[in-house]
């Protein structure tokens, strides 16, 4: 289980690169901030309109008797925001890294230069719209295994005891591992390295995959959190890719002194490839 501390460790470094780039890390802000309004859009819609769907969807249960008919919508409303709640945390970071392609992959190149022992990183030779095309199709391909994985857990939730105290701690770990594989997708991607290849990469280190993803799934569930860990996360998730694939990264590696301070006042900002 040492891996579980490696890939919880590059969730740590990550974060420290990031905060050692202020610029970056301004930048990186954005695509999560988009997302997160049209996010809180959808779950208040669903908060406030929760109610008369659920009733619309349960005709048959118009004429039961005071408690039951409240109960049973009742406890329909709060699981189907449940579910929301679940997907929101699931296709946040798929949304959220396709809003900000452009920044998270040149963000991914600088990491990488910064930690290769020679001072370059891998660049992809395809455009940009195809680029953009690829993380599309490979995001849907990956929420549509998410969203099984959900659908099977939601019916497990309503086993007795098992569904109460197993099937949320599953539920995190599987978070964790599409969170994961969603966030190296960027590094790999670049690499050349497809998605097929991605998740068996992972699945040869689920406790890796799980000490990175499933807390930072954990810190998804807070208001505003995913939007301030988000360019920390991609820049852990290209250390952790670089581990994936066995290449070698400087042990302590510190801010490029030839480059321009990023943090400071009169720093220009690196555009997006």
């Amino acid at each position: 289980m040492r891996d579980l501390g490696v890939g919880f460790r590059h969730l740590l470094e990550g974060q420290r690169w990031m905060a050692r780039h202020g610029r970056q890390y301004g930048f990186g802000l954005l695509p999560g901030l988009i997302t997160l309004v049209l996010y809180a859009a959808a779950l208040i819609a669903l908060a406030v309109w929760g109610e008369s769907a659920v009733s619309w969807a349960t005709p048959f249960a118009d004429d039961w008797s005071s408690p039951w008919q409240g109960l049973f919508r009742g406890f329909l409303t709060a699981v189907l925001f449940a579910l929301g709640l679940l997907l929101s945390v699931l296709t946040f970071t798929a949304v959220t890294l396709l809003v900000g392609q452009p920044f998270y992959e040149n963000l991914s190149e600088r990491v990488d230069a910064d930690v290769s022992p020679d001072g370059t990183a891998p660049a992809s030779p395809l455009p940009l719209w195809r680029e953009l095309w690829i993380s599309g199709r490979d995001s849907l391909r990956v929420l549509v295994r998410a969203g099984l994985w959900g659908v099977l857990l939601f019916a497990l939730g309503f086993l007795p005891v098992v569904g109460q105290t197993a099937v949320p701690v599953l539920g995190f770990f599987v978070t964790g591992f599409f969170l994961t594989e969603e966030l190296t997708a960027v590094a790999l991607q670049r690499r050349g390295v497809e998605l097929r290849a991605r998740l068996t990469l992972l699945r040869s280190r689920k406790p890796l995959a799980w000490g990175f993803g499933a807390p930072l799934g954990l810190a998804f569930l807070i208001p505003f959190v995913a939007v301030f860990l988000m360019p920390g996360a991609v820049a852990g998730a290209t250390l952790l890719a670089r581990d994936l694939l066995g290449e070698e990264s400087a042990d302590d590696f510190e801010p490029d002194d030839s480059q321009p301070d990023d943090s400071g006042p009169d720093a220009a900002p690196t555009a997006p490839r």
